[in-house]
């Protein structure tokens, strides 16, 4: 089946994870993705760790499958005319340097926009292209603690906590792959391009649309919890005898098939309990119950016996194990890639499937400059002009 973005080229000029992951997922729905990296070094997350035993970067194979990679030195001004030829031929361009950066580089929306009208523009800044914060830098965490999901994450009577995942940078990168489907579909209403602004810091306070609304609704903010959901019981992690946990969460018509798997009839029969409001009012008098009765049973029998009962319910696992899942091998999570210095490596997929389509194969993430003479040569470079820049060290 013809991918979606086939035929769209997208300018790739991002580093470390959240654009380079948007332009991945843009790239396995069917873009072209040129990546533009230094000479020499390339994008910093090829230094991080972990390493792979030919030296490659399992950090940097996880966000730049597929890419056809370029290296330009963006200094030098022919690097820069290089990088303005390959944007006339380009749909899309991705860039997340702090803003004011590719202006000043001649490299900005109105400069590449004058030579190339159609072009989408995607510019993903931690704090977004105005505001008093606008040049202020950061990383993933620094976006949980502004935003105040490390606040409420962890649990009450604990220090703050991260999440388990990046999910700033995550979240972010989404929201560049919907800014640039945005900017496309714009552009075959309108004929022209657009340039879209994607801030770090607006994505994580998007994030709180319910914590908002209890707190416009109550005027209390939000507190740690730890794994309970402040406004559902029971929906929290329950430690097995065992020692495994098993996380439940149930509504109302889930409560009396629990209290039954627990032999909790008393609290199945409670007409205060039937309802969830009634179940928050009295949570501790309900989790210490639900506590002791889960705690006296083996997690493998009781997760059974609550799936036929039809209570959600979902061990705890490790990342090991959530991968190794019948399920999810059944839905092809987990794909591989043949590299040619590192051999076969594993990665998930991009969980978007269409219907009656196999998974795609994985492409593999490039080396550096893999690309560079084959990608100007197609813009019209010729075979001078390429032997030039890379005498000069541009290339």
């Amino acid at each position: 089946m013809t991918p979606p973005l086939e035929g769209i080229t997208v300018l790739d000029f991002s580093r470390v994870l959240a654009a380079p992951m948007a332009t991945q997922i843009l790239g396995e729905l069917g873009a072209t993705v040129i990546k533009v990296e230094r000479p020499g070094s390339g994008d910093e997350t090829r230094g991080f760790e972990p390493r792979l035993p030919a030296g490659e970067s399992a950090y940097f194979f996880a966000v730049n499958r597929g890419k056809r990679s370029v290296t330009l030195d963006l200094k030098s001004p022919r690097g820069r005319d290089a990088a303005r030829r390959l944007a006339a031929r380009a749909d899309v361009v991705v860039e997340n340097f702090l803003p004011g950066t590719m202006d000043r580089l001649g490299l900005g929306y109105e400069d590449l926009a004058a030579g190339n009208e159609g072009l989408v523009y995607v510019s993903a800044t931690g704090f977004g292209q105005t505001g008093p914060d606008r040049a202020r830098k950061g990383y993933d965490t620094v976006f949980q603690a502004l935003s105040g999901i490390m606040a409420m994450t962890g649990e009450p009577d604990g220090p703050p906590v991260k999440t388990g995942v990046p999910v700033a940078d995550l979240t972010s990168g989404l929201w560049v792959v919907i800014a640039a489907l945005t900017g496309l579909a714009g552009r075959s209403a309108a004929g022209r391009g657009r340039h879209l602004d994607v801030s770090m810091m607006d994505v994580q306070l998007s994030l709180h649309a319910l914590n908002a609304a209890r707190l416009f609704a109550l005027d209390e903010d939000p507190a740690r919890t730890g794994s309970q959901h402040p406004g559902r019981v029971p929906s929290a992690a329950f430690e097995a005898s065992d020692g495994r946990w098993v996380h439940i969460s149930c509504s109302d018509q889930h409560w009396e098939p629990l209290c039954r798997v627990l032999r909790l009839d008393e609290l199945g029969s409670d007409p205060t309990l039937r309802q969830n409001s009634g179940r928050v009012t009295h949570r501790d008098r309900v989790m210490s119950a639900l506590r002791a009765a889960i705690g006296a049973r083996e997690s493998g029998g009781l997760v059974a016996e609550l799936r036929a009962a039809d209570v959600p319910v979902g061990e705890v696992r490790g990342v090991r194990d959530a991968l190794a899942d019948p399920h999810a091998r059944a839905r092809g999570v987990v794909g591989s890639f043949p590299h040619p210095t590192e051999g076969t490596f594993s990665a998930i997929r991009t969980p978007l499937r269409e219907t009656g389509a196999e998974p795609q194969d994985l492409a593999s993430p490039p080396l550096l400059g893999a690309d560079t003479e084959t990608v100007l040569a197609e813009a019209g470079f010729g075979p001078a002009e390429i032997d030039a820049l890379c005498r000069e060290g541009v290339i």
